[in-house]
């Protein structure tokens, strides 16, 4: 790989991000299309479901950062007990120009972090206590370097959004097959109702399939988006490539994540997943690799 500059970086990814969310949407459109042709409610039928939709990612969207701190049970760091970390935050948040995160902290051992809230003006900063203990300086600004700039390029909005949308896609899915099960779609009279039925059926176990590779794939691209701007803010590539080497050399599972949660995360918190296209994170030595590009 050339030298290329971070800016040029930055627009790729975020260009190839935008793609992959349009793909997903109309997937949506899509099982929805199917779903209301199986039970003969027409435009109608298509219009509701994309306003129940619509209500329903909106719900998720203003509850999602709540409940993603509980379930990992993130608790408020003070300023008293860590004074170094608090002032990292403060001098990356002016550095990005958006308001300073709240910071949180979880027990687990594992060196790793991740950023929540809808917006700039409502977000958060969670870090591990392994991290903390185990990073030096540049290491740990690099980190948090990457979290912010996760939260400056709206990513943690745009990745809830996504999580919601595959969910979505996925409880579409189920009611198409549950219908075609219980023999709803066998109602519908004409000479299309069985090809329709096919067809539905063929997107119910398709679509859900195609809707994760999706998700994970703008996952892996907003974190080499936030690796770049994380160099933007810094400039200083060396402490985030000495981070991810040292989280890579010293790895271990991060025990509060989950499936769901683990988009969010700094580095793969979960480790299990050998082809990178079921990942959702690059491998640590292409995002190494990256950043020796710029």
């Amino acid at each position: 790989m050339g030298k290329q500059s971070f800016f040029d970086a930055m627009e790729a990814n975020k260009r190839n991000s935008v793609i992959l969310a349009l793909g997903l949407t109309a997937l949506i459109f899509v099982v929805l299309f199917a779903l209301t042709q199986l039970w003969g409610m027409g435009e109608t039928g298509l219009f509701l479901g994309a306003f129940l939709a619509l209500a329903y990612v909106l719900l998720m969207y203003y509850s999602g950062d709540k409940m993603l701190l509980a379930l990992s049970g993130a608790k408020p760091v003070s300023k008293q007990d860590y004074p170094y970390l608090f002032n990292l935050v403060e001098g990356l948040a002016l550095a990005a120009q958006i308001p300073a995160p709240k910071l949180y902290m979880t027990g687990d051992s594992a060196m790793n972090a991740y950023a929540t809230g809808r917006d700039p003006k409502h977000a958060a900063i969670v870090v591990t206590k392994g991290l903390v203990e185990n990073m030096n300086r540049e290491e740990l600004e690099g980190v948090i370097a990457h979290e912010m700039s996760h939260i400056g390029n709206l990513d943690i909005r745009f990745m809830l959004i996504t999580v919601v949308m595959v969910g979505l896609i996925g409880m579409l899915s189920e009611v198409i097959i549950r219908t075609f099960i219980w023999g709803g779609g066998s109602n519908r009279r004409g000479g299309g109702a069985g090809w329709i039925a096919i067809l539905a059926i063929v997107l119910a176990i398709l679509t859900p399939i195609i809707a994760t590779l999706i998700k994970l794939a703008i996952s892996r691209e907003r974190e080499y988006l936030a690796d770049a701007t994380a160099v933007k803010l810094t400039r200083y590539p060396d402490g985030l490539k000495s981070a991810l080497t040292k989280i890579k050399n010293n790895y271990r599972p991060t025990k509060s994540a989950t499936e769901t949660t683990a988009p969010l995360y700094f580095a793969d918190p979960i480790g299990k997943h050998l082809v990178k296209a079921l990942s959702t994170h690059p491998p640590i030595e292409d995002r190494i690799k990256r950043l020796s590009s710029f």
